[in-house]
C-alpha cells in the first residue's frame, strides 16, 4: 500500500528503502531520508501521513541518538508538532517522547525474552532504563523488583507515569541520576540480574555493573560488533567480554539484538558471575 502510494513520488527502490528504515511508534512516524530524497521530505512525510490512517505526525530523523540523555533532533514533515505519544507493548501502556528521551521498538523481541528469563522473586538493576520499557514489561510478567535508572530527567519522568499507568508502584523504582553513582551510592551487592542496556558505553560502566550484581547473578552486557559475517558477531561479543571483564563469568549465551549498520551489529552476552 505504501509502494504504490510513493510510486508518483520515488522510485521503487527508493521507497523499499525508505519503508524500512521508518518506526511507527503510536500516532507518530519517524523516517529516516537518505540525501538523495531530502528535497522530497515534505511530499514523502504527507503522502505517509494520508497513507498510515492512525498516524497524527510524521517525523523526519536530523540526527543520531546521542549524549548522556540519548535524544535525538527530529523535524515535523507532515500533522501535529508533538512527539509525545502512547505505545502498547505485550499488554504494557507507556507514555513515550520519542524526541526528549530513549525509546527504541526495535528492541521488543528483547524486552520479551529478558521478562521470560527473570524469575520470580529477583532483584534487577536497569542500568539505562530510558522510560521504563524492560523494567516495566519484566514486572507486569514477573513478581520482581526492578530498578530503573536513567541519567535524563525527562526519561525518569515518564518511567514514574507508566509505573503508575501500568499499576506497578512498589515493583519498579525509577531512579534520576548516573547509574554509576547510583549503584555506588545505594545498590552494591543488591541485584540479581542487572541490565547494561547502553551498547556503546558497556566497558566504562561493567565494573559498576559488576558491583551492583551478587556473586552468582547474572548480567546482560550489550555492545556494538563489527563482524564481516552475521554468524560470528556472537562469538565475537563473548569474546571481547570475556577478554574486559575483571571478574569469573561463565557465559549463558550470545545473540544478536538487531543490526544497526552494514557489517555492524548490538549483540548481548548473559554472564553469571562469581566474586
Amino acid at each position: 500500500m505504501l509502494k504504490k502510494a510513493l510510486e508518483s513520488v520515488i522510485s521503487e527502490k527508493e521507497s523499499e528503502e525508505l519503508i524500512s528504515a521508518f518506526d511507527q511508534i503510536g500516532d507518530v512516524i519517524i523516517v529516516r531520508i537518505p540525501d538523495s530524497l531530502l528535497s522530497k521530505k515534505k511530499i514523502i512525510g504527507e503522502t505517509l501521513l494520508k497513507e498510515v490512517k492512525i498516524a497524527k505526525s510524521v517525523f523526519y530523523q536530523a540526527s543520531a541518538v546521542e549524549g548522556d540523555f540519548r535524544t535525538r533532533n527530529l523535524e515535523i514533515l507532515a500533522g501535529e508538532d508533538n512527539t509525545e505519544t502512547e505505545y502498547k507493548e505485550f499488554g504494557c501502556r507507556f507514555v513515550v517522547d520519542v524526541e526528549n528521551a530513549f525509546f527504541s521498538p526495535r528492541l521488543s523481541t528483547e524486552r520479551e525474552r529478558i521478562a521470560n528469563l527473570v524469575e520470580d522473586g529477583e532483584i534487577v538493576t536497569n542500568m539505562f532504563a530510558g522510560v521504563g520499557m524492560f523494567s516495566i514489561m519484566t514486572a507486569k510478567k514477573k513478581k520482581c523488583t526492578v530498578y530503573s535508572i536513567d541519567i535524563n530527567p525527562i526519561a525518569s519522568k515518564l518511567c514514574e507515569k507508566n509505573i503508575q499507568l501500568n499499576k506497578l508502584a512498589g515493583n519498579v523504582i525509577s531512579v534520576n541520576g548516573d547509574a554509576a553513582k547510583i549503584v555506588s551510592e545505594k545498590l552494591i551487592g543488591k541485584s540479581d540480574r542487572t541490565l547494561m542496556l547502553l551498547p556503546e558505553r558497556s566497558d566504562e560502566f561493567l565494573e559498576s555493573a559488576i558491583s551492583a550484581t551478587k556473586s552468582g547473578g547474572i548480567i546482560h552486557y550489550y555492545s556494538h560488533i563489527h563482524a564481516d559475517k552475521k554468524t560470528d558477531a556472537g562469538k565475537l561479543s563473548e569474546e571481547h567480554y570475556l577478554k574486559v571483564t575483571p571478574v569469573k563469568s561463565e557465559i549463558l549465551g550470545s545473540k544478536i539484538v538487531r543490526p544497526v549498520g552494514p557489517r555492524y551489529y548490538q549483540t548481548v552476552v548473559d554472564v553469571k558471575i562469581t566474586k
